[in-house]
């Protein structure tokens, strides 16, 4: 279509600037981690400061890498990072309106859930603080009044990968959802029943890994039809191979998103690929956008979202991405 097209164009210029300035996911505990990052290594501080909010669940190494490339993004850019995070959603609106109240320049904050997150973004804007989405909320960013989105669009990236089993061979794929509630892991499932009509959803509690592989066994040992697992996060994935394992399961495995020991299992062809949302983009974009827009008045995707993703991880490119997992950047 011609949005996605020009939206992957836009992506395509978006990392020329990455490359210029440089060289989803879980549940659980609550936690508030409000850090400050000085962009004091780049040739002069900006005099801007930048909120950076997500629903990071303490523990889950994926916001590493967003958190990476949002903090060189402040050190290429002069700019004062203020991280924070709470994976419950009041909580997160809270931290929301505290950046406002705090009269900080700009906000990124992910929108995991909406609408409980509409009256902070909102009061932001009409603060006159310019918002960004990113990670989560592609659909809904607009109508929250922010004005652009870095990150993967899941449904798109669903369907990508069913298609990409479907045609494989599977018949009867187990959708593996570790946070109750956010839209991004479901669409992600959606998408990948949609290609491949036998996907069945499972629930399981991502907070708690002994948990998810008690419940995999069960399930596969229950079910024996089930020939794949799509797992919707990294160390989920780790957890899925151990209760094939123990379910003497022939079910292969495909996972949203990396880690390092994910990397490795997929060069160990333990894992077939993986959907790749490209995380630090998704950090680094986020506080460069707000950067130009208010030095610039730059507008980054026409109106659009910029996809960071789907980038398919598999045999074919591994050597070359296991390095950048050792950074943890990818």
């Amino acid at each position: 279509m011609t949005v996605r097209t020009r939206t992957f164009r836009l992506l395509a210029a978006s990392a020329a600037v990455l490359v210029a300035a440089a060289a989803c996911s879980g549940g659980g505990r609550e936690k508030e981690d409000d850090t400050e990052t000085s962009g004091g290594n780049a040739a002069g501080s900006s005099g801007y400061t930048i909120a950076f909010i997500t629903h990071e669940t303490p523990g889950d190494t994926f916001w590493d890498k967003v958190k990476n490339g949002a903090q060189q993004a402040a050190k290429d850019t002069g700019v004062t990072l203020k991280y924070s995070n709470d994976p419950e959603a009041t909580k997160q609106a809270v931290l929301i309106q505290n950046a406002v109240d705090s009269k900080v320049n700009g906000i990124a904050t992910t929108l995991v859930t909406p609408d409980a997150l509409a009256g902070s973004v909102k009061a932001a804007s009409a603060a006159g603080i310019p918002v960004v989405g990113f990670n989560s909320g592609i659909d809904d960013y607009k109508r929250l009044g922010a004005l652009m989105y870095f990150g993967s669009d899941e449904t798109l990236a669903g369907t990508t990968a069913g298609k990409r089993i479907a045609d494989a061979g599977a018949k009867k794929p187990l959708c593996v959802i570790q946070a109750t509630g956010s839209v991004a892991l479901e669409a992600r499932c959606a998408g990948v029943k949609k290609s491949a009509p036998g996907t069945e959803n499972i629930q399981v509690n991502g907070a708690d890994d002994a948990a998810v592989v008690s419940t995999l066994q069960a399930k596969l040992a229950q079910d024996k039809s089930i020939d794949y697992i799509v797992t919707l996060g990294a160390p989920i994935a780790v957890d899925a191979l151990k209760a094939i394992e123990q379910a003497s399961s022939n079910a292969k495995l495909i996972t949203f998103d990396l880690n390092e020991e994910a990397a490795q299992d997929i060069k160990d062809k333990k894992i077939e690929f993986s959907i790749d949302q490209q995380p630090y983009v998704q950090g680094y974009m986020a506080v460069t956008s707000l950067y130009l827009n208010l030095k610039n008045g730059n507008d980054i995707g026409g109106g659009q979202a910029v996809l960071t993703g789907p980038s398919f991880v598999d045999s074919t490119n591994i050597d070359k991405i296991i390095p950048f997992t050792k950074n943890n950047t990818r």
